[in-house]
């Protein structure tokens, strides 16, 4: 009931959002229009389907060949804002991060078209609350939290009894970092699970198994032993793209041909990291849409058969979204939250969008800690989420 009423809002702001915009046309010449940039995904490989075989671990042997997106590349960005990182992440190796150059698509979308909104209004009316609203909804922040953020700046305003501009400027992004705080819970592993298993689910295209690498980098470079499952069966590239890492990374993974049951080797692949004493095993799982009811209980199913090897597992359930996507991504966290109850969400490529906003959108809807940013190609652009300094990025 509450997706289908936020549904409805959304629906509606829309409408009245084109409305106000179409008369406006009228009246006036639009000023400094510019066209939204759209991300586009490439297509997944699918290779030929090969005969099941026993498990097996693969271990590094020889360099990688060919990687689907390179980790580190040669040039590096510069960048401006220093972010405070909570002692807990400090303590498990997580160096300090610097967003503002990372988040520039976001922040020329919406910070600095705040600000134009600000210049241009010397007063409070409700002119000024409509472009923000506006702002707002075209940004991918959801009409919920909109009026959510919105109300709670006219009730800061009215008890602080204010009424410049600049008083709602700092209310606005007051009440936005309130919102994203709601989700800024980092990842902490539990050193009293072994292993302490992390399962990975979403779409394809949306940078899983890139999302995955990294984490695995992540947790090796803390110092932690690490073991990667390929549960997505379903594709040989995915397979095959683990076993690359793995070489790449000196991590051993766990591998079955493809067309073999995903929850059999998730399950191999915790008996064999608990005889080998790995800190953290994380297992992938097939790509697939939402909206597929038939591989959506193929995810049930690999739960119930992990908890029979341990009955608290997954330790995490992550679902990796793409923060270009919109409402698509807040309707991929509300299906796969169905079939297995997510703990936590990486969002990916926020470094290629405008639209960062869905990131508030999430928050005001589900909760869901957001675990990591993705802001760039590097395994160090996989950031924990902290909500002040992501603030600070998009309205600096």
């Amino acid at each position: 009931m509450r997706h289908i009423l936020t549904e409805f809002l959304n629906n509606k702001l829309m409408i009245k959002f084109f409305k106000r915009k179409n008369q406006k046309q009228k009246d006036q010449k639009p000023i400094d229009q510019q066209p939204a940039q759209e991300q586009s995904v490439d297509p997944s490989v699918v290779d030929s389907v090969q005969s099941n075989a026993t498990p097996t671990v693969e271990t590094p042997n020889e360099p990688a060949t060919q990687v689907e997106r390179s980790i580190e590349p040669a040039v590096e960005k510069p960048d401006v804002v220093n972010t405070v990182v909570p002692p807990e992440l400090l303590a498990q190796g997580v160096e300090p991060h610097q967003l503002n150059q990372q988040l520039a698509k976001t922040n020329d979308n919406f910070g600095k078209k705040m600000k134009q909104i600000f210049s241009l209004k010397k007063k409070i009316d409700e002119d000024l609350f409509e472009e923000l609203e506006t702002m707002l909804l075209m940004a991918d922040v959801g009409a919920a939290a909109t009026m959510e953020v919105l109300e709670n700046v006219r009730k800061s305003l009215k008890r602080s009894h204010l009424s410049d501009t600049d008083a709602v400027f700092d209310a606005l992004k007051d009440q936005l970092t309130e919102l994203a705080q709601v989700v800024e819970k980092p990842l902490i592993i539990d050193d009293s699970k072994q292993p302490f298993v992390i399962l990975v689910v979403g779409v394809n295209g949306v940078g899983k198994t890139t999302t995955i690498a990294k984490l695995a980098r992540k947790y090796k470079g803390m110092g932690k032993k690490v073991m990667l499952a390929a549960g997505d069966t379903f594709r040989a590239a995915a397979v095959e793209q683990l076993k690359t890492w793995g070489e790449r990374e000196d991590i051993p993974v766990m591998a079955q041909n493809t067309g073999a049951d995903s929850a059999s080797v998730i399950f191999d692949a915790m008996a064999s990291a608990k005889a080998r004493g790995i800190d953290v095993l994380i297992a992938d799982t097939a790509g697939r849409l939402h909206t597929q009811a038939n591989l959506m209980q193929e995810l049930e199913k690999i739960s119930r058969v992990m908890r029979k090897n341990d009955a608290t597992a997954p330790h995490e359930t992550l679902i990796v979204i793409d923060g270009g996507t919109g409402q698509n991504a807040i309707s991929q966290v509300r299906e796969f939250n169905k079939a297995n109850l997510l703990s936590g969400v990486v969002i990916t490529k926020l470094d290629g969008t405008p639209k960062g906003g869905v990131l508030f959108n999430l928050a005001a809807e589900f909760g869901i800690p957001v675990r990591f940013i993705g802001v760039g190609e590097k395994s160090s652009d996989l950031k924990p989420f902290i909500a002040k300094d992501f603030v600070q990025a998009i309205i600096n």
